[in-house]
């Protein structure tokens, strides 16, 4: 006997959120529906699917193939599902991304309210992170990431213009030290770094110089996740920064940064929202993607 639609999405569901409390939450139903319908999906196919402990949830060896060869077509049969319920009216559920905390023209508001205000049967979750992972095996709708980190495999929509990053300091910091002419200067000069968990090296600041890229591993004084952190404690004197143009912004136009080394900062391709290449896109997504587009041709 084949398992149905409904024991496949709750598996997956459990796949993606790695805990049975968390799928609970998400269907609104008890842990032990979920657990029930888990244990009969097993029962079904004649072997263990999850691997369960005090502390967490895994999937076995055929759990991990069953997820690998089940999730996409579970997102076509959902977005088959919610096409057909559409035609009824606007486009409706839960939008789930994972957004880069650098992607300011996608985050800073105006985007996602004006799309929410067009659709008032739409709700969003949006997941603010710089970790790189596979939006499909997470269970994402889409993501918005710069677009040299995009896979090949999905489809990807501009939300922003060319960007560079820059490397700023507060001009008391520059009066009391200099500024630097090259970035090679740098490695002794007091900076704020990048770095997105304490046990991994930090970010090495990329520049260009007669079209030949090179990066620079500077001596970071400090280093943080957080680039609201860095914009404070280099607006506060406490060294040089770098990162993207359009998170300094409001610092530099108030006059709390200076842009240095702008010469060696080239422009690159900005932000995308991507997605994977389905042959029914949840009518939810493509409203998306159709806002995203409008508001850029609008923006010329």
């Amino acid at each position: 006997m084949l398992p149905d639609f409904n024991a496949l999405s709750v598996f997956a569901l459990v796949a993606e959120e790695k805990s049975f409390r968390a799928a609970a939450d998400r269907m609104g139903v008890t842990r032990s529906a979920v657990s029930q319908t888990i244990r009969k999906l097993e029962e079904t196919v004649g072997i263990a699917l999850v691997s369960r402990t005090t502390r967490s949830v895994g999937l076995t060896e055929a759990g991990e193939r069953l997820y690998a060869e089940a999730a996409p077509a579970l997102f076509d049969m959902r977005g088959a599902i919610e096409a057909a319920a559409n035609l009824r009216g606007q486009p409706r559920g839960r939008l789930t991304l994972a957004v880069s905390s650098i992607a300011e023209s996608f985050l800073s508001g105006p985007l996602l309210a004006s799309f929410l205000a067009e659709n008032p049967e739409v709700t969003m979750h949006v997941t603010v992170t710089d970790e790189e992972f596979d939006i499909v095996a997470e269970g994402y709708d889409a993501g918005v990431r710069l677009g040299e980190v995009i896979a090949q495999d999905m489809v990807a929509v501009p939300v922003s213009g060319q960007q560079r990053q820059l490397a700023v300091a507060s001009p008391d910091y520059l009066e009391q030290f200099g500024t630097p002419c090259h970035p090679s200067e740098l490695a002794s000069r007091r900076c704020i770094g990048w770095r997105r968990a304490a046990s991994l090296a930090p970010y090495r600041w990329e520049f260009e110089e007669d079209g030949r890229e090179f990066s620079v591993a500077v001596a970071d004084t400090i280093t943080t996740s957080d680039m609201a952190l860095m914009i404070q404690l280099a607006a506060a004197g406490a060294g040089i920064t770098f990162g993207m143009e359009d998170s300094f912004r409001p610092a530099i136009a108030r006059g709390e940064l200076v842009s240095i080394l702008e010469e060696f900062c080239p422009r690159f391709p900005g932000f995308f929202l991507y997605y994977p290449n389905r042959r029914n896109m949840a009518p939810k997504l493509k409203a998306l993607v159709e806002h995203v587009r409008g508001l850029r041709s609008a923006a010329g």
